[in-house]
């Protein structure tokens, strides 16, 4: 049994200890899940309210720096998510706000606004068929001394690159794999690299990793569980926008691009696409969500299977 470490003021304990916690509840999918707090009121204490003009600048916005077509069905939810930040500035609007985002000056809060809006809330193991593909037809393949590369492209909060990385780690063992993780959100990053999740979040992750990956949170982490840091040898995490091509000769083996081509129009999926397919190598696996289509964005790609690509 490991000895508890503490994390953040709080403890995590063994892996094995995990076996106790509970593990009920589960996490939603959408890239646009909203939880914000909405009753505070600004300075003069009239809460201000987002308009239809002021909705279609942040709708510009993000379509242009992150290619997420927002459908005006979203600004209820674009007003609560900024909410916070209005009332941060003591700001009288919604329009205020946006001057100060676009100004020269605001680079950082410009990047806070873009987290707020881009997060996608997701849970270990995922549509796990994905991951029965890697463990029955990738994983067996992997040549003795030939290092398995992967790429989670549009990461989130990091429990695709985790559950990946408990898989290769299961099969294949020490030093035989990496697995790059990127995403938009310099916020969910951050959050990704501490490993540090709720329960709810491992509702889907087999028992088995569960006990054996994991550690329990303790006191102040009560509710929690961490990652076991000796996955991370093997991960990196950076910040990349899908709509800007990546400077690197990277080649990869495999590419998960899940859960956020259901936010791209048809021109930005192909754009999207086409900056990613020259990292992964001829023959290599390209996995998108069961909700997502690759009809018409690319003939570089034959399906294999329901979501799943390789390329030619």
């Amino acid at each position: 049994m490991k000895t508890p470490e503490a994390i953040r003021g709080g403890h995590y304990a063994s892996r094995k200890a995990a076996e106790g916690a509970g593990r009920t509840g589960s996490a939603t999918g959408t890239a646009f899940d909203t939880t914000e707090d909405t009753a505070a009121a600004t300075a003069d204490g009239v809460m201000p309210v987002l308009s239809q003009t002021e909705f279609r600048y942040f709708q510009d916005m993000i379509y242009n720096i992150a290619g997420i077509a927002m459908s005006d069905a979203k600004q209820p939810l674009v007003s609560s998510r900024l909410m916070k930040r209005v009332r941060h500035y003591r700001l009288a609007s919604f329009g205020d706000y946006f001057q100060l985002i676009t100004s020269p000056d605001n680079k950082g809060e410009l990047q806070t606004a873009v987290d707020l809006l881009t997060t996608n809330e997701t849970y270990f193991f995922r549509e796990p068929k994905h991951f029965e593909f890697l463990r029955d037809k990738i994983l067996p393949e992997v040549k003795s001394g030939q290092t398995l590369r992967i790429w989670s492209a549009a990461c989130s909060s990091g429990e695709e690159s985790y559950s990946l990385a408990m898989l290769a780690q299961e099969h294949l063992g020490d030093g035989r794999w990496q697995i790059h993780s990127s995403d938009l959100s310099s916020r969910v990053l951050d959050s990704a690299r501490t490993g540090i999740y709720p329960m709810s979040r491992a509702s889907k992750l087999p028992t088995h990793y569960l006990h054996k990956y994991c550690l329990k949170g303790i006191g102040r982490q009560q509710g929690k569980i961490q990652v076991d840091p000796v996955l991370k040898k093997g991960m990196t995490f950076f910040q990349h926008n899908l709509q800007e091509t990546r400077a690197t000769d990277d080649q990869y083996d495999i590419i998960f691009l899940r859960n956020v081509m259901i936010y791209f129009d048809a021109p930005t999926k192909r754009k999207v696409v086409s900056h990613l397919l020259p990292k992964l190598r001829p023959g290599g696996y390209f996995i998108i969500s069961h909700s997502e289509s690759m009809n018409g964005i690319s003939d570089a790609l034959r399906l294999v299977q329901p979501a799943v690509y390789q390329k030619r």
